[in-house]
């Protein structure tokens, strides 16, 4: 049977279900969960909307149409059965699932950037049932990913939280010494922002963040210093220490994150907002031309850059972010710790 826990009603808990173990067919593979991230995007599926600012709003999944739902797209699990077009996996092998599947025939999927798809895309956890369960369906063996011998806790994070970290600091790129690179925002992306941080771009990251506890954290995982945002004058004081900075990872996506990190750049500096905890913010549209400061959106990643993250993981040992694991039926009290602010890195499922 395949055991799941699923979004029945928006912002309601999750309820346990139980059903026949699909069978695969074509290229399809069966995998048994083993772990699987809880995510701050989850929230906003579970939630039912994301928040556009101004009153405005993104309502998932169609107003409800796609529900039930079976949340969770950070997952690592065993292969168990496949279909027979299926020939890049083999029935035991431990796989970590790439979950932005797009639709594969609109020119963005074919450009090779599934998670921007413009057809209708196939997200595990987010369109179609995820890693919340005993056991997931993956529509294609080529989504799995083998991550070697990384500690598989870490390895499930990285199919979310470390791709989008990684994804966005590329778009950074490598940093010449003497530049300094911020980071707005130490939750469970940030915290794997920071990791791999200097690996990416050749600088250890000046952190911010509300959360003392996140700031250490930060400390912890390499960061060269963690700010208080709140403090009198530290935006400026920043500025004046570092000259501004060349480029800014923002990681929380809320009007003050943003307006923070904007406000930090230098005069060419690098802006990339990644977070999702939603409003709006305005700029001044002759400093942005007079500073000559660029801005970009990062969302996830695609799968040729989560094979690269595997691949760096491997030669650099990266840190790992703080880990807790929880069995599967604790699901709902993940969600509401997550949603009240106390997690410190990451929360991940055992099935």
């Amino acid at each position: 049977m395949l055991r799941s826990y699923q979004v029945a009603e928006f912002a309601k808990p999750l309820v346990a279900s139980e059903s026949p173990l699909p069978e695969p067919t074509g290229a399809q593979v069966l995998v048994k969960m083993e772990r699987c991230g809880v995510c701050h995007s989850d929230l906003h599926i579970w939630d039912g909307y994301w928040d556009l600012g101004g009153g405005k709003k993104i309502v998932a999944a169609n107003n409800g149409s796609l529900l039930p739902l079976t949340m969770g797209h950070e997952i690592v699990g065993t292969v168990v059965a496949k279909g027979p077009e299926a020939s890049g996996v083999e029935i035991g092998q431990r796989r970590l699932i790439f979950p932005w599947i797009g639709c594969g025939t609109c020119a963005v999927c074919q450009s090779g950037a599934e998670h921007l798809c413009a057809g209708k895309a196939q997200a595990l956890g987010v369109f179609l049932n995820g890693g919340f369960a005993s056991h997931v369906l993956v529509p294609a063996d080529r989504y799995l990913v083998d991550y070697g011998s990384l500690n598989t806790e870490l390895a499930c994070t990285y199919a979310c939280s470390g791709l989008t970290a990684y994804s966005a600091l590329k778009k950074i790129g490598k940093l010449p010494d003497g530049q300094s690179l911020l980071i707005v925002g130490a939750g469970g992306v940030g915290l794997n922002g920071i990791a791999m941080a200097k690996a990416v771009t050749g600088q250890a990251p000046i952190v911010v963040d509300l959360d003392p506890a996140k700031r250490e954290a930060a400390l912890k995982l390499g960061a060269k210093d963690a700010i208080d945002p709140r403090a009198e004058g530290a935006g400026k004081a920043l500025v004046k220490a570092t000259g501004g900075v060349a480029g800014a990872v923002d990681f929380a996506g809320s009007p003050q994150s943003f307006e923070f990190a904007y406000g930090a750049l230098r005069k060419g500096g690098h802006l990339v907002s990644v977070g999702l905890l939603g409003g709006q913010t305005t700029i001044s549209l002759p400093l942005l031309v007079m500073k000559g400061v660029s801005i970009s959106g990062s969302y996830v990643g695609s799968l040729v850059e989560l094979k690269e993250l595997i691949a760096l993981a491997q030669q650099q040992h990266l840190p790992a972010l703080p880990i807790e694991v929880r069995p599967l039926d604790a699901v709902n009290g993940a969600l509401e710790q997550l949603k009240a602010g106390g997690v410190v890195g990451r929360i991940v499922l055992s099935n």
